[in-house]
């Protein structure tokens, strides 16, 4: 057999590897340590009853992990409630959760959007226990799992932590401010942040518009290199100084976002619905960097909009 016949099928993987629309890049940033973690922790903003005379809690969780997170309650585990004789109670009542969304670190929140995509709603975060009475001393115990660093859509539960929320409940804090308990050192970026994205590609919010429904976002990539390319970032929730989390969870790899020709740039937008009162806003958005489907996430800081 002759060299060329040999060279000819080599050439023509070259060829068809760097045709892809995304060049695998080697992962040389890591995550925090999960030894840093110190997990999440919540705290009760109110304690009294639901409408059907049951003990309702009014829930407020944190980001304590030191990394950006996303948690939830254990599906198959009711909280517990002990008085302060030592008596238990189940709650089977459960809405804790971030809602799918991974949270920055250092920032707190006290509901979500739940029910459907089609038919979306606020849901708050909270627990009850039927027939039972927060008498003082009690405290509460919620089973919940925790995943921090970035999102790998082949290994969602990297990272994978479970734990057990403690609520004192003769501890309530009506007042708390939102969306951050304590600032954490480079985690929130200005608006004009240029992002590098996977294959290079720089990812730049470049306008933010109230509209009658929420916010628009404008965004635009900038491709330096000699191939196409796709950088997914999903439908950015936000949250606000309400410490309510805004926007449907989906995971970003399944959002379309146009493709951006080799040494050229794209343009497109993204809507979240937000009540026009709320202030105080930043983007939690999820970039997908380095390989693709592997996301890392930036805290954008729009309070000035």
């Amino acid at each position: 057999m002759s060299n060329k016949k040999v060279l000819t099928p080599i050439l023509l993987c070259v060829l068809l590897l760097f045709a892809c629309d995304y060049i695998v890049l080697p992962d040389d940033l890591d995550s925090p340590a999960a030894a840093a973690s110190q997990g999440w922790s919540a705290v009760a903003t109110n304690v009294g009853q639901s409408v059907a005379g049951d003990l309702h809690i009014d829930l407020t969780l944190r980001n304590d992990t030191a990394d950006w997170s996303a948690m939830q309650a254990a599906a198959d585990k009711p909280a517990v409630l002990t008085s302060g004789d030592g008596e238990t109670a189940n709650c089977d009542t459960v809405f804790v959760s971030t809602g799918g969304h991974r949270l920055a670190p250092g920032f707190q929140m006290r509901g979500f959007i739940g029910g459907t995509k089609a038919e979306p709603k606020i849901q708050l975060i909270y627990v009850e226990c039927k027939g039972a009475e927060a008498t003082p001393g009690s405290n509460l115990s919620i089973a919940y799992s925790y995943v921090t660093g970035e999102y790998n859509y082949y290994y969602p539960e990297e990272n994978k932590v479970d734990s057990t929320l403690e609520v004192n409940l003769d501890q309530i804090a009506p007042d708390l401010k939102y969306p951050i308990a304590e600032p954490v050192d480079g985690v929130v970026q200005q608006p004009d942040t240029e992002i590098t994205a996977i294959n290079d590609v720089i990812l730049t919010l470049t306008g933010v518009e109230r509209t009658d429904t929420g916010l628009q976002f404008n965004w635009q990539t900038s491709n330096p290199g000699e191939y196409p390319s796709y950088v997914h970032i999903g439908n950015p929730p936000v949250i606000g100084a309400d410490g309510i989390l805004y926007g449907f969870y989906e995971t970003p790899d399944i959002v379309s976002v146009p493709i951006t020709p080799a040494s050229d740039k794209a343009e497109w937008t993204t809507e979240v619905a937000v009540p026009r009162d709320v202030e105080g806003l930043y983007i939690m958005l999820s970039v997908e960097s380095k390989k693709q489907r592997l996301f890392v996430n930036y805290a954008i800081d729009i309070t000035g909009k």
